[in-house]
């Protein structure tokens, strides 16, 4: 069944203020699209209820978990994750059928007195609840104090005006989606700070057999992109909590693939790079690429680091 033969369709959701500003985004884009009308349906996940530090709490499934059984029990008929969230594993009931372009997939530094990452004084106190980024800030810069958060966007950055951290690193996606840049004071180069695979990507999930109700949201080069970066995550058999950091990119006709998987406590980190031709008639470039990085990872040790394992 197409969109525009639906009266309204309706679109599941997190509660959190940047839940709700990118599925909103989707609602707007799929109104454009289709003709449809859209209603928000708003669902509690696991991830909004526990205290528990990311890192600690298990992040596969965390957000998503409740998300995908709303829509399976029919309370909604679409719903929308940030991708980077998203279990690797396929799903036997629901289809990612969408995946809009891409926001920006950097890292961002939300520092007082508009410091940077070069310029935090040593001992500073960062915050951050990923395992990568913490792994990235060790290797980065061994003199800081690396501090275990979690929160909504509105809590991390307030303990940075309160004095109780002198910096947070945040998705610059997110912060856009929101119109946050204003707190930005270091966007961290992706290339060398590749971030979570999926980052600044969202998934627009439905049940299989109903794909076309979003289709027209989906865009080619950032699928193959994320595709990419997700597969080199499963490969390493490491859950989304990992601490892998992933850049894929098409550009003239190639699909590149760079990985790098970190130890917890930064002093080592493993890097691949490979790139195919996109877009081909036959085969899977995203599966290609990706095997080719993650056997070059495995056979330099990854396993070793990730520490992870279904």
């Amino acid at each position: 069944m197409s969109a525009s033969s639906r009266s309204a369709l309706r679109i599941g959701t997190r509660g959190s203020t940047l839940a709700l500003a990118q599925t909103g985004m989707v609602a707007d884009d799929l109104a454009d699209a289709t003709g449809v009308t859209t209603e928000l349906v708003t669902i509690t996940t696991e991830g909004d209820r526990s205290k528990e530090p990311l890192s600690r709490a298990g992040g596969t499934g965390l957000f998503t978990g409740a998300l995908r059984d709303a829509l399976l029990a029919g309370q909604c008929d679409v719903i929308v994750h940030s991708l980077k969230d998203l279990p690797t594993a396929p799903h036997d009931q629901l289809v990612i059928a969408a995946i809009p372009a891409r926001e920006d997939p950097r890292d961002a530094l939300c520092a007082r007195d508009g410091l940077t990452l070069a310029t935090l004084p040593a001992g500073a106190r960062v915050g951050t609840g990923s395992p990568r980024r913490m792994a990235q800030l060790r290797a980065r810069r061994p003199d800081l104090e690396v501090v275990d958060i979690r929160g909504n966007v509105d809590t991390r950055l307030g303990k940075v005006t309160s004095g109780e951290l002198d910096a947070v690193i945040l998705a610059a996606a997110g912060l856009r989606r929101i119109g946050r840049t204003d707190v930005v004071t270091d966007y961290l180069d992706a290339d060398s700070w590749p971030t979570a695979p999926g980052q600044g990507a969202l998934a627009i999930e439905v049940r299989r057999g109903e794909e076309d109700l979003v289709r027209a949201l989906d865009h080619a080069e950032t699928r193959a992109a994320v595709e990419a970066e997700r597969e080199v995550l499963a490969l390493l058999e490491a859950g989304c909590s990992a601490p892998v950091g992933a850049r894929a990119v098409v550009d003239a006709g190639l699909l590149l693939l760079s990985a790098r998987v970190y130890s917890l406590d930064g002093a080592t980190a493993l890097t691949s790079s490979h790139a195919t031709t996109w877009p081909e008639d036959e085969g899977d470039p995203p599966r290609e690429v990706a095997a080719s990085v993650a056997r070059e990872l495995l056979d330099a040790g990854a396993a070793g680091l990730t520490g992870e394992r279904p």
